[in-house]
């Protein structure tokens, strides 16, 4: 098996401050405004300003090594800012690396983000000769491929029509067909693909499944959806802060990643942070009530998000209230990336108060043994009421694994028979069916 990617002490760095990407009005507006030490007119609320940062850079990446052989398909993973899109945009030659070396054998098709690789102004069935004769596809072999590139997209309607006036789902659509039915021998994906739909998204895992398994093709695939990185990939690498801290099989590096937060609860805020949180305020950022903690407690009282199926667990989540409220409602759900939200629940359905005192309040949510089927989930809170109470911690605020585990007669979930992301313990009985024949 030939070597189709080779990385060799690759390294990126961006300057960090303002660099002249307006028009010339909007320049010199910037120069006069920083000249008499006023604030930036360009500048967006809620943006850092960058503007005196001049001289100071960041690593996108830094020494990254490794290789990939022709019919791998090959899983990037991290944390957001970790460098993984600026090596796929490396590899795709959308930038220049700062040092090191690639070298890569065979054709590229890439699929970064909604909007690349297109001409808005061209109808989708001239960006797909566009496209196969950037690849140096001859136009009677863009045409073989047209009905099935079309048919696979499912846009055959809008096929003559501007792409600019296509939705992101659309767009995603004929630009995964494009890209994978070109016959590149390298296929370079970003986490594009959750623009799609669930049935697309599946849709698209099984055709990449199909490039490797039977035509022996390369693929780079960037993406959040962890069960997806499991189905598709034999081999996964883990970015943090543009170093690769570990690569090989793709269970083990995806645990690895999710297991990076393992901490005790009397931990810091900051590394509470560390281990997945991402608090965003849907109110008043003066609101009187915010979530500040939220991590998963396993049968052992550790925080841990690799929880072994048929082990008891928590979700646990504190907040501070400025003062006294009343008429709260605290809800925590439960999603899977691939299908969505599991379920829902609130604590005034559960018994609880409707009124959290001034201070720090604690909710704990016990999940029983066996509810939820080996796989990846993740774990969204919120509080409303009134507007200067409402807060929310987004839907992936954390996330955990369940882990599968051998079969056993307490275990009995496992059974090749049952299938589904759920157990729920339904209530059967049996009984031998009335005579209907009419004999007594």
């Amino acid at each position: 098996m030939s070597t189709a990617i080779a990385i060799e002490n690759l390294s990126k760095y961006y300057r960090l401050g303002t660099i002249g990407n307006q028009t010339i009005y909007q320049d010199i507006n910037r120069w006069w405004a920083r000249v008499r030490g006023k604030p930036d007119p360009l500048h967006k609320i809620g943006e850092e300003d960058h503007r005196n940062r001049e001289g100071e850079y960041i690593w996108a990446l830094k020494d990254v090594n490794f290789q990939v052989q022709q019919g791998e398909a090959v899983g990037i993973i991290g944390s957001n800012g970790a460098g993984k899109s600026t090596l796929l945009k490396i590899l795709s030659r959308v930038t220049a690396p700062t040092t090191g070396e690639v070298r890569v054998k065979g054709r590229i098709a890439s699929l970064l983000e909604v909007g690349t690789g297109f001409h808005p102004e061209l109808t989708g069935r001239e960006n797909i000769y566009m496209n196969g004769a950037i690849l140096g596809m001859s136009k009677g072999e863009i045409t073989q491929k047209l009905d099935e590139i079309v048919d696979f997209s499912g846009v055959e309607q809008f096929i003559d029509t501007p792409v600019k006036r296509y939705s992101s789902g659309m767009y995603v659509r004929l630009a995964f067909a494009v890209a994978a039915h070109l016959e590149p021998e390298i296929l370079v994906i970003d986490e594009v693909l959750a623009v799609g739909d669930i049935a697309f998204q599946k849709k698209c895992i099984g055709k990449m499944e199909e490039i490797t398994n039977k035509n022996g093709r390369t693929i780079f695939f960037v993406s959040h959806n962890m069960p997806a990185i499991g189905e598709l990939c034999s081999k996964a690498y883990l970015l943090e802060h543009g170093k690769i801290i570990n690569s090989g099989e793709t269970k083990t590096v995806v645990n690895n990643y999710l297991n990076m937060g393992n901490f005790n609860t009397n931990q810091s805020r900051k590394n509470l942070k560390e281990f997945g949180i991402r608090v965003k305020n849907i109110s008043n950022p003066s609101s009187i009530f915010k979530f500040n903690e939220i991590f998963v407690l396993n049968s052992r009282n550790k925080c841990k998000n690799n929880i072994l199926f048929g082990e008891p667990f928590e979700i646990v989540f504190r907040g501070h209230a400025k003062e006294e409220c009343q008429n709260v409602r605290i809800g925590f759900g439960i999603r899977c990336r691939q299908i969505g939200w599991l379920f829902t629940s609130h604590q005034i359905y559960n018994g609880l108060p409707d009124t959290l005192p001034q201070g720090v309040s604690e909710f704990r949510v016990r999940l029983d043994p066996n509810f939820l089927a080996p796989g990846y989930y993740e774990v969204g809170i919120a509080a409303d009421g009134t507007a200067k109470i409402a807060d929310y911690i987004n839907d992936d605020a954390i996330s955990f694994q369940i882990l599968d585990a051998p079969y056993s007669e307490s275990n009995q979930w496992r059974s090749a028979i049952n299938t589904g992301l759920v157990h729920y313990p339904c209530k059967w009985s049996m009984s031998a069916p009335a005579n209907t024949d009419g004999s007594e």
